[in-house]
């Protein structure tokens, strides 16, 4: 393959990703189940034709990571707080936690009848099925009302961090005692001052540059930081979705001596000009996290009826445990929230980064495909059938 053909093949995927994402404006559909299957296309055709392929597995990991970063960051710098947004936040952490505990217990008793494995071998593998991927649910919320958009922001963020927290955990702690309490306490400690030092470093930078190329170096210092924290296996994730409120908020402090040395004159310029860096940045590594994950797909597993079975069940249980907190425990409106818990980027993400000694074989790629497969179709209909009761 020629340096032109590929060049080709890259901007045409990239067009293709634009597409889709107008399609997805006008019709619900989101862009995920698009990209999915333009995937599987491709695969398809270079069985077909027998072009050989580097493995693109390989990759897969790290086009995840840049992504869940980068649609975090994007996330963030997009809200606004205000004490009024507090009940916002306490109600999206509280779903957020609640949904994903008990989300984690009810598939594990599935991951456990299925494969008779040790209960912490099927919680362990459950928890990648337990989180609200940000990746696909905060493009899904763009057209909602504020409230509403807000909320799913939050809640997908919070998700993503405390599902994050939760499988360091458990990777770490076979045998959970107060000891492995007291070590995850001094670690999140340890990220809080971190995020807040780091914060404070980067908007001084910010503000300190003359170089007209600042957006990508912030980012390029944001990577570098999540990467060393997860390196050490820290939530770090905590870290970029600060960062994102800090700078979208720090004009909102009113200290005379943190406005003379961190607020500049450009600084709102600077800000939305990094915003727009990150939202066309996080929608490049989005298109080719997604295409790459549906060319990975073995689809001939969609055949195996006992697989299907259990993406089902699965699929219920997510939905059940989401319809009985709206119902119980919120107590607000049954849609569009109720679909808007798809499953994506971070779910493989947690997935490969699972230790090989503690996968299930039962509980693979195949089931994972079936389940944000799954959610995306649900939330697609979801969001038609909103949008058609209110015109």
């Amino acid at each position: 393959m020629t340096t032109y053909t590929t060049l080709i093949i890259l901007s045409g995927l990239v067009i293709f990703s634009y597409l889709f994402d107008l399609i997805a404006g006008k019709t619900k559909i989101p862009s995920v189940i698009l990209l999915l299957m333009l995937g599987i296309g491709i695969k398809q055709v270079v069985d077909y034709f027998g072009i050989k392929m580097f493995n693109l597995n390989l990759i897969l990991p790290t086009l995840g990571t840049l992504g869940l970063i980068l649609i975090v960051f994007e996330g963030a710098l997009e809200l606004r707080y205000s004490s009024s947004k507090n009940a916002i936040i306490k109600r999206a952490f509280l779903s957020a936690l609640s949904i994903l505990l008990v989300s984690a217990f009810a598939i594990t008793a599935i991951i456990w009848y299925l494969t008779y494995q040790s209960f912490y071998l099927c919680f362990v593998n459950a928890i990648p099925y337990c989180v609200v991927s940000s990746a696909v649910a905060i493009p899904s919320a763009a057209n909602l009302s504020k409230n509403k958009r807000e909320f799913i922001i939050y809640e997908s963020s919070f998700s993503d961090i405390l599902t994050v927290v939760l499988f360091n955990f458990i990777v770490r702690n076979q045998h959970i005692d107060i000891v492995s309490f007291v070590k995850l306490g001094g670690e999140l400690t340890g990220i809080i001052i971190a995020a807040i030092i780091s914060c404070l470093l980067l908007l001084y930078l910010i503000g300190r540059l003359t170089h007209h190329i600042k957006s990508f170096l912030i980012i390029a210092l944001l990577i570098l930081v999540y990467s060393i924290g997860q390196s050490f296996h820290l939530s770090a994730l905590i870290i970029v979705l600060a960062l994102g409120l800090f700078l979208n908020n720090a004009n909102q402090i009113n200290l005379p001596w943190f406005k003379k040395l961190f607020i500049y004159p450009t600084f709102q310029h600077d800000i939305r000009q990094l915003f727009q860096l990150s939202a066309e940045s996080a929608f490049l590594m989005r298109t080719f996290f997604f295409i790459v994950f549906g060319y990975t797909m073995d689809i001939y597993q969609l055949q195996n009826i006992s697989l299907l079975l259990a993406g089902g069940t699965i699929l219920l249980c997510i939905y059940l445990v989401r319809f009985l907190y709206i119902k119980l425990i919120s107590k607000t409106d049954l849609m569009p929230e109720l679909v808007i818990v798809p499953r994506g980027l971070i779910s493989v993400l947690l997935y490969y980064n699972l230790p090989d000694n503690l996968k299930i074989p039962q509980v693979g790629t195949g089931l994972l495909f079936i389940v944000v497969l799954g959610t995306s179709l649900i939330l697609s209909l979801g969001l038609l059938a909103t949008r058609r009761s209110l015109t």
